[in-house]
């Protein structure tokens, strides 16, 4: 072959085909017949990054004198030109890609990929479902490390709402200290503090309007009128009250994040929440990395995720390691007596794995049977050990006397 020479190369779901200028077929990369291999691989060259196939194709008709190659993916060219040093270039359609796709059938066969009796067209459909399964669970992966910001978001926002609840309560303590036992719920609190402001403003009529039940208000109202707390001016508690509002803005902000979170999990994990719930299948994909990383975790694990430091320090010091990590969020775990939440622990962490794997890699939804698995499942743990399992006896241990010595 002489110098100079350029080739058109052809990527398809049966190999990748390289053809002269005057359209022969110089050399050929016949794929392996394993759709989900070959799909990994036509994903790759998709995204621009050579495989060892069309390397060694490539460096093998270097050798032949071939200098310039054309492909149809520019990125793909790009990338070649620069890892191997040659020339490369773009152009689409190829004249040879044209003809291929034309005549596949003949192409597979003349490679030897086809053998008598086999439908190209349904190995391309494999192929193609392949692909598509992939780039969907790309896209979900993509999307799972989306909603687990989004659940970190919300444990950074009710960190901040915890502090900015104790310093809106020290501070308007000063004003009416007696509301701070009145009102247990720090929204609430807040809200009160930033409609009403002065103590004054707390009578009866007005905090009814606000939602509370009759009585309370009676209450609250005749703690007002008797505070003994500083009297404070419009300037104070105009501070107070502005420091209020940004607070229920993040009460509101965490709200329609918690709505945002329950949409996404129903699009890329709905076996999962249907088996945990939306927040906390949320903070099992943080914890493990991933949707697809949970779903390859065996279930003891997921059973103390979020417990390592506990798991940590039980095996090195010998003590008893955690029946359970955050999975003790959900309602069966912590709505469960303490004897019953080690085996309930365990038998939620395996449906959730089941989940977890199905909408990894399966996307079929078996939600539904998942949790009325579950519901037996605990159901049976509550009604078999119903009182806590009594503690083993320790024998006492007897003293012997030592013999006395004769004499």
């Amino acid at each position: 072959m002489m110098s100079g020479a350029a080739v058109e190369v052809v990527i398809t779901p049966f190999g990748i085909l390289a053809f002269d200028e005057s359209g022969e077929l110089v050399r050929h990369v016949k794929f392996p017949k394993d759709p989900r291999a070959v799909a990994r691989k036509l994903i790759t060259m998709m995204d621009g990054r050579p495989t060892k196939e069309l390397t060694g194709l490539v460096k093998a008709l270097m050798g032949q004198g071939f200098d310039t190659f054309y492909f149809e993916n520019p990125e793909l060219a790009r990338t070649v030109g620069e890892e191997l040093g040659v020339s490369t270039s773009a152009k689409a359609p190829l004249e040879a890609a044209e003809r291929v796709r034309a005549d596949m059938a003949s192409f597979a066969e003349k490679i030897g990929f086809l053998e008598a009796g086999e439908d190209l067209d349904r190995w391309i459909h494999d192929v193609n479902m392949e692909i598509t399964r992939a780039l969907v669970r790309r896209s979900f992966e993509k999307r799972d490390l989306v909603v687990a910001q989004a659940i970190n978001m919300i444990d950074d926002i009710d960190r901040i709402l915890n502090l900015m609840a104790s310093r809106i309560r020290e501070w308007y303590n000063i004003h009416f200290p007696e509301l701070n036992r009145l009102i247990d719920e720090h929204e609430r609190f807040i809200k009160l503090v930033r409609e009403l402001g002065h103590r004054d403003n707390f009578t009866v009529e007005k905090l009814t309007k606000l939602g509370m039940p009759k009585e309370k208000a009676k209450k609250v109202a005749e703690a007002a009128a008797n505070s003994v707390g500083a009297d404070l001016g419009e300037d104070d508690l105009s501070r107070i009250r502005d420091v209020c509002s940004i607070a229920l803005e993040l009460y509101s902000m965490r709200r329609a994040l918690e709505r945002y979170i329950d949409a996404v999990m129903d699009e890329i994990a709905p076996n999962l929440k249907a088996v945990a719930g939306a927040l906390l299948g949320a903070r099992l994909i943080s914890l493990a990395g991933g949707l697809e990383k949970l779903a390859k975790l065996p279930s003891s694990t997921v059973q103390v995720l979020g417990a390592e430091k506990a798991l940590f320090r039980a095996l090195r010091t010998g003590g008893k390691p955690p029946k359970h990590g955050v999975i003790f969020q959900h309602y069966y775990v912590k709505g469960s007596k303490k004897w019953q939440r080690g085996k309930i622990a365990r038998a939620l962490a395996g449906k959730i794995s089941i989940a977890a794997r199905i909408d990894a890699f399966s996307g079929r939804y078996v939600g539904d049977e998942l949790k009325a698995d579950l519901d037996r499942r605990v159901k049976e743990i509550r009604e078999k050990y119903p009182t806590p399992p009594r503690k083993p006896v320790r024998p006492r241990k007897v003293r012997r006397r030592g013999k006395r010595r004769a004499g």
